[in-house]
Formats: C-alpha cells, sequence, structure tokens
C-alpha cells in the first residue's frame, strides 16, 4: 500500500528530504524528517528518522548505495533498525545515548560519546559532524558545505511543521501557540535549558556558529532555506554572548 503522507522533496543539489506528520506525546504537531545527502563518491548518507516506506526507499534507491546510516540524538533511534536491515552494508553511527535505547541487535560501527573525539567516519569530505556533548538529547550537528546547509534533529525547531503535515487536513500549528521560531524568548529558554554542561555548550555552539551555511533542515518543523546562521545565532544567544 502507498503512504500518502510523505513529502519527498530535492531541497537543493544532491539533498532530498522526506518530510511527514508526527505529533509529540500524540497531541503536539512537531513533524519528522529524514535527509539524504548524495555524497561526492556516488554514495548516500542519511540522517533516518522517519519510517522507510516504499516511496522514501525508491527515492533513495535512486540515489545511489548508502553508505551511512546516522541516529542524530538520544531519542532518533526508532527506525534504524528499519534502515539496517534494508541496507545491511551501511555504517551505522549514533550516539552513546541512542545506542543505548536502540534495538539491541543492531551493531554499530561509530558511537558519539564513546569513540575518540576526533574518530573519522569515512563521510567527513563531505559532511562535518560536532556531537554536542553537553545537550540534554547528546545531539550531532551536521554540515554539508556544498549546499551551506547544516542539518539537526532537536537542537533547533521551526515550528509550525507546515510541509509535514502539508499531505493532512491539519495546519501543523502548535495548539494555543501556533509557533516556535528559533529567534522567539521561548525557544531561547528551551536552547538554555536543555544545556547540562555549559562549558561543553558554549564550545560546541560556536563550532556550529562556525561553519559557513545559510540553510537549515531540522527533523521538527519546517527548512530554513536562507538565514539559517541567524536563525542559530538567535536560538543560541545565550552561550554566544560572553558572560
Amino acid at each position: 500500500m502507498g503512504d500518502k503522507f510523505t513529502v519527498i522533496r530535492e531541497v537543493t543539489t544532491n539533498v532530498w528530504t522526506f518530510s511527514r506528520p508526527f505529533a509529540r506525546f500524540g497531541i503536539i504537531p512537531f513533524g519528522g524528517r529524514s535527509t539524504a545527502i548524495k555524497m561526492g563518491n556516488g554514495g548516500v548518507w542519511i540522517l533516518a528518522s522517519t519510517t522507510l516506506n516504499p516511496e522514501t526507499k525508491a527515492k533513495i534507491d535512486e540515489l545511489g548505495p548508502v553508505q551511512y546510516i546516522i541516529g542524530a540524538d538520544a531519542v532518533h533511534h526508532l527506525f534504524l533498525a528499519e534502515f539496517k536491515k534494508a541496507y545491511p552494508t551501511a555504517k551505522l553511527i549514533a550516539p552513546a545515548a541512542a545506542v543505548e535505547r536502540a534495538d539491541k541487535t543492531l551493531v554499530f560501527d561509530g558511537v558519539w560519546g564513546r569513540d575518540a573525539p576526533d574518530t573519522k567516519y569515512g563521510f567527513e569530505e563531505d559532511i562535518k559532524a560536532c556531537y554536542f556533548s553537553g545537550f540534554r538529547n547528546r545531539d550531532v550537528a551536521f554540515f554539508h558545505p556544498a549546499s551551506a546547509t547544516m542539518i539537526e534533529a532537536d537542537l533547533l525547531l521551526n515550528l509550525p511543521c507546515t510541509e509535514q503535515y502539508s499531505k493532512t487536513t491539519s495546519s501543523g500549528a502548535i495548539p494555543f501557540m501556533g509557533s516556535l521560531k528559533p529567534s522567539s524568548w521561548l525557544h531561547g529558554k528551551i536552547s538554555a535549558n536543555m544545556g547540562d554542561d555549559q562549558a561543553a555548550m558554549k564550545r560546541d555552539v560556536k563550532t556550529v556558529a562556525d561553519w559557513d551555511f545559510q540553510r537549515i533542515i531540522p527533523c521538527h518543523g519546517d527548512v530554513i532555506e536562507t538565514g539559517g546562521k541567524q536563525a542559530w545565532l538567535d536560538a543560541y544567544k545565550s552561550y554566544l554572548d560572553p558572560a
């Protein structure tokens, strides 16, 4: 049976998103999104955060052989087994906090938070990674220089999730609030409160701030096509301001 909810889109050359409805606690529209990048060697790197339905798999297979399956943080592990079963030769990499919660039959080829900080996994010529050891969900941010795109899971939200709910009867708006934007006071408070190691957060927030990106592809909410760097600076102002 075909899937009627997934929005498959080429955001820019060699970067594809797979966006679907997802409600946090079954109530709050957050949206879900996987992102696939075709690398310079022809292989595919994918942040796997939505189900691998037939339409998604067909597009990924069209892009090329999957070489990397990525879990982006502690709670984005639900579909890793599904992807690994479909692409058994791909390297599976995730933060330690995700490994602890994931399907116990999975064998990981790399683990952020356990491996040495300078460990290279093989995709670094195309995609840079920054592991946020001081963020509560132990997220990893990714940077694709060729498209000036940053990809992340829970570090930054851009709600409502209009695209992710575009094939449903819902607007994707948050009940009683409508939106949660990176520049909002509330997002700034959330970003500040999600840090449990201030020194590590300041270091890693600055690392991402130094990347030369304009676009942000979040797992939750609409893609920020331009002005992504400013959105990051706004959301993490508390860690960037001298204090």
